[in-house]
């Protein structure tokens, strides 16, 4: 699974991360956290879409209003995805085995290494086939 593509994935996803996490020192400068936050998460979702596009799945003949329609959905059950892991993790199977410290780190942490993958997929096979 860790071929060329699935790397640039990653790598794809990192440099979205770091827009994301960097513009909203950007939009705080004349912005409220919340909406700051928003608008970084929105410059994160183009940044990550422009790459995925052009240079991971190399998708640039096929329709872009489709494609960013199904890279939105795709991610909407990303999001969905990381908040039943991360809950059922926390809330109920680690505390059933007895982890009870860190269990919400390690629970968001796994949460949020799940739709790595799962996303990969949804691009790979939905958003830009």
């Amino acid at each position: 699974m860790l071929n060329k593509e699935f790397l640039r994935f990653l790598v794809a996803g990192g440099i979205a991360a770091g827009a994301n996490f960097g513009s909203r020192f950007i939009f705080s400068t004349f912005l409220d956290y919340a909406p700051a936050v928003f608008f970084a998460y929105l410059v994160g979702m183009l940044v990550a879409f422009t790459l995925m596009r052009g240079h991971v799945f190399k998708a640039q003949g096929g329709a872009m209003a489709a494609q960013v329609g199904k890279f939105i959905g795709v991610n909407v059950l990303a999001v969905l995805q990381t908040l039943a892991i991360s809950l059922l993790l926390a809330r109920w199977l680690l505390p059933s085995l007895g982890i009870v410290d860190h269990a919400e780190a390690l629970a968001h942490l796994t949460g949020v290494l799940v739709p790595v993958v799962t996303s990969y997929f949804g691009h790979k096979f939905l958003t830009f086939r």
